[in-house]
């Protein structure tokens, strides 16, 4: 017998919908290189991995809503009327997906005046028609959709998140309800929908509407026999709400003859593109889904990346000459995985247009020159430090001249082939495979890749050199980032000492806070159970305790963060678990985390990546010291651990609100201007603003805490939505602050116009120092898309000039420390915050220097104010 067609159709709205909200709390940390929030974008990603896997479909459509009207709202204008404005932060992400859906091989599809229940109705139908093979599956977080069970449909609902589903088929829909699918339909006429916003018949729920219809079998029948049944306050209501009810049901009756422009054909599953694909993980920061896909397709793309041309190279083994090097080469270390403090260089090239070289003779990095131009030079210091060279600051790099170029794309040396067609490269996953495959291939294979990349950077140069210069920008490589560079390597090379013995004291004073915690815990709930179990701990508040509860779900009931702050508030038991929650995060994340990051010096050398963010900030990996938690003391014990050298202290140098002063200076607001001027504390001056306070004494810390969020929301672009989660308080009352607020700073919101209409006629903005970030988006028809566009024209200038400030300022303090020939060293950079290790001797004058120097990067409207401290532990220091 002829294998069935296996159909997937899933509602996009609903599931994408969803999977916003099962990362909900995660809102803040699922974002991509260029700020766009991921986490509805993440969690799609997984579940559709997840079905793609369980169902195997042979053809797959994901149906999407068109928009607010359809032929549901021309029969009843409160159609889906009760729901909330959809969150900004959501509606961004959407075209985003629907573009992942289009490289992952699937079809998806939307129908003006229909929702996407129809469309998947419809083919629903169309795949049951005679002659036709296919089983079907439909996924959606919409209960609506069980009236298309049969034999060969099966529905599943997403049940917590995306992660789990609960599967309806006739059979289960008998067992549970006591229903036929074209029941269904009945049931909701009868009960109504709140989320659709129709009401059914009056004071009939579901268990009374489950009765009825098994006593009467149908709606027809129930009206038909309605005189029958007994007086009765239900009967007045059956009767009184008879045309609602039958509206109800015509608005719960999905339409299974849309007039759909696509058939079963085009739903086939078609062949991913591997290369879009990787480049969109790559664009939203999806590491671990770009290296899955790597794994999966090794060798299958090799036509896209592959060599064309024939390459000819030197291989270099004991016989080393030094006229072999000419100053404008070419230089290249290659490395099997990216932490170069802990990897050793496997091999090595370099050349020009006419010559190039390669070897794997180690020795000659202790002796060779090496020449002025070179890709991602910070490395390079750092891994020759190791053979006891120091090396001269480079004259071009080109892994930073392809970053300040274009910051949309990754700046592999495969990337740049690509996008400065300077030949064809092959992807290093390709060479060296990935994960556990990870290894050195052959030496031919090795030579050639490195003569490549060599052939890549030469023909480019002279290509990023000139829109360089065309965009303003040549100082920006030059003075910034290329001096940047060799002062950040010098801080990795110092590392900062971490005393092993303080985390191991942490770690044993947080499990016995854990300990006691449990006991106290499990005395207050009055019975033993798991306390990292959701499950588990929504019982035991929600039933057992009986405290408030949003509406119990098939998995139980929401114990998020959120959730359980509300609550802490009256449950001593909840503010207990919190407690629990915090502590085992420190202790699992940082105290366990860092550890085995400690090397045999004693001191952890983290990864500043210089070239990652849109906006110019550094961040810090192997390990992340810049997200060391602050706000809680748990974690800012962390920092205790963090010692300086021998006689020496700690200092702390943290620019005080610098982003806000920024935006000062750019927008010229004169009220903004005039709180930094006379030293005012500016939250406190913008309450007195936005919520009509006349004296700073009258401002209360809740007052001061919400035009904080004000505040630093403007900075970011946050929507009502955003501000009021932050706050707790309703999207009206922070679209009403949102409003005040560019009432009382009228420079600000001329600004924000201005600059969006800037990035509209130019495609880009552009920092104080000509840092660009180009935003093709601003001009998309797509309002999400365009909308997410506008927040990030008005955010870039002020967070990129923000981090280009503290650039300068690193340049500037290394150089005035060199000068003065100062044993004073730069150790770490967190955000706004600069931490250097001081011999006590040199204190007071390196407190004036850095001061001096950081106050003086950059002249503005207003005053840099620099906030630092010194202690003898990093603890001490903050």
């Amino acid at each position: 017998m002829e294998d069935k067609n296996r159909l997937l159709l899933i509602d996009g709205s609903s599931v994408a919908f969803r999977a916003f909200f099962a990362l909900y709390n995660q809102l803040d940390r699922f974002k991509a290189p260029n700020g766009l929030h991921t986490n509805a974008i993440y969690a799609f990603n997984t579940m559709l991995a997840s079905l793609m896997e369980r169902v195997q479909p042979t053809h797959v459509l994901i149906a999407f809503d068109a928009g607010k009207t359809t032929f549901r709202t021309e029969m009843f204008a409160e159609y889906k009327g009760g729901r909330s404005k959809t969150p900004d932060e959501f509606r961004e992400q959407l075209p985003f997906i629907k573009e992942m859906i289009e490289k992952l091989g699937i079809r998806h599809y939307e129908l003006a005046n229909y929702e996407a229940d129809d469309i998947i109705g419809t083919l629903d139908k169309m795949a049951e028609a005679p002659g036709v093979n296919f089983d079907v599956t439909i996924v959606t977080g919409d209960k609506d959709m069980i009236q298309l069970v049969d034999a060969n449909t099966r529905v599943e609902i997403s049940k917590k998140g995306v992660a789990e589903f609960e599967e309806y088929t006739t059979d289960y829909l008998q067992e549970k309800m006591g229903l036929t699918a074209h029941q269904f339909i009945d049931l909701k006429a009868l009960m109504g929908d709140s989320s659709d916003n129709y009401p059914g018949v009056t004071k009939v729920g579901e268990k009374t509407a489950l009765k009825l219809l098994q006593e009467w079998g149908s709606l027809d029948n129930l009206y038909a026999n309605v005189d029958s049944l007994k007086a009765s306050k239900m009967k007045e209501n059956l009767i009184a709400d008879k045309e609602m009810a039958y509206l109800s049901q015509r608005l719960a009756t999905i339409n299974t003859t849309a007039p759909l422009e696509i058939s079963l054909d085009d739903t086939r599953l078609q062949e991913k593109n591997v290369a879009e694909l990787g480049r969109f993980y790559d664009e939203m920061g999806f590491v671990q889904f770009k290296n899955k896909l790597l794994a999966e397709n090794a060798g299958e793309n090799a036509d896209e990346f592959a060599a064309k041309e024939e390459i000819v190279f030197e291989v270099v083994t004991d016989n080393f000459v030094s006229d072999l090097v000419k100053p404008d080469d070419f230089f290249y270390l290659e490395t099997l995985a990216e932490n170069y403090h802990r990897e050793d260089v496997v091999a090595f090239a370099w050349g020009n247009a006419d010559k190039i070289y390669v070897s794997k003779n180690l020795a000659l990095l202790s002796e060779m020159e090496f020449p002025e131009n070179t890709y991602d030079f910070k490395k390079n210091r750092v891994l020759l430090s190791h053979f006891g060279r120091e090396l001269k600051l480079s004259k071009f790099d080109a892994m930073l001249a392809k970053y300040l170029i274009s910051t949309t794309e990754d700046n592999k040396i495969s990337t740049i082939a690509r996008l400065f067609e300077a030949g064809h490269l092959a992807l290093d996953e390709e060479i060296f495979g990935k994960g556990t495959k990870l290894a050195l291939p052959e030496d031919n294979v090795l030579f050639e890749h490195l003569a490549r990349k060599i052939k890549v950077l030469v023909a480019s140069k002279e290509k990023m050199l000139t829109e360089l210069v065309e965009n303003e920008q040549e100082h920006l490589l030059s003075d910034m980032e290329l001096p940047l560079a060799e002062v950040l390597a010098k801080m990795e090379i110092a590392g900062i000492s971490v005393s092993q013995e303080t985390l191991e004291k942490i770690g044993a004073e947080n499990e016995e806070k854990l300990a006691l915690l449990t006991r106290e815990i499990y005395e207050l709930a009055g019975e033993e159970f798991n306390i990292n179990s959701p499950k588990q701990l929504g019982v035991i508040l929600f039933e057992k305790l009986q405290l408030p509860a949003g509406k119990k779900t098939k998995t139980g009931y929401s114990t998020a963060v959120d959730v359980l702050e509300d609550l802490a508030l009256v449950s001593p038991l909840v503010a207990k678990i919190l407690e629990y929650r915090q502590i085992n995060k420190v202790q699992s994340t940082y105290v366990k985390g860092l550890i085995p990051q400690i090397a045999a010096d004693g001191k952890i050398h983290t990864r500043y990546v210089q070239d990652l963010t849109q906006t110019g900030r550094l961040s810090s990996v192997d390990p992340n010291l810049q997200n060391i938690p602050v706000r809680l003391e748990e974690g800012r014990k962390i920092r205790k651990a963090f010692v300086p050298s021998s006689d020496s202290v700690l200092l702390s140098s943290d620019y005080s609100q610098i982003e806000l002063r920024v935006l000062a200076h750019i927008s010229g607001d004169e009220h903004l201007i005039e709180a930094f001027k006379h030293g005012a504390d500016i939250h406190t001056s913008t309450a007195m603003r936005v919520f009509g306070i006349e004296k700073p004494e009258d401002v209360t810390a809740n007052d001061r805490r919400k035009a904080k969020a004000v505040n630093f929301g403007v900075v970011y672009g946050i929507s009502d939505f955003g501000l009021a989660r932050n706050l707790g308080i309703t999207r009206k009352e922070a679209k009403n602050y949102i409003d005040t607020y560019f009432e009382r700073y009228p420079g600000i919101k001329n600004y924000m116009e201005n600059i969006v209409r800037e990035a509209r006629d130019k495609g880009f903005v552009e920092t104080m120092s000509h840092r660009r970030r180009k935003i093709p988006e601003i001009n998309a028809r797509n309002f999400n898309v365009r909308g997410f566009a506008e927040r990030t024209a008005i955010n870039s200038p002020i967070q990129g000039s923000a981090a280009d400030i503290l650039k300068i300022a690193m340049i500037n303090l290394d150089k005035a420390l060199n000068a003065q020939q100062f044993k004073a060293k730069m150790l770490l950079q967190v955000h706004d915050e600069i931490i250097l290790d001081v011999p006590k001797e040199e204190l007071p004058q390196i407190r004036q220097l850095v001061q001096e120097t950081m106050e003086a990067a950059i002249t503005l409207a207003v005053p840099l104010k620099v906030d630092e401290n010194a202690g003898n532990t990093w603890y001490e220091a903050k």
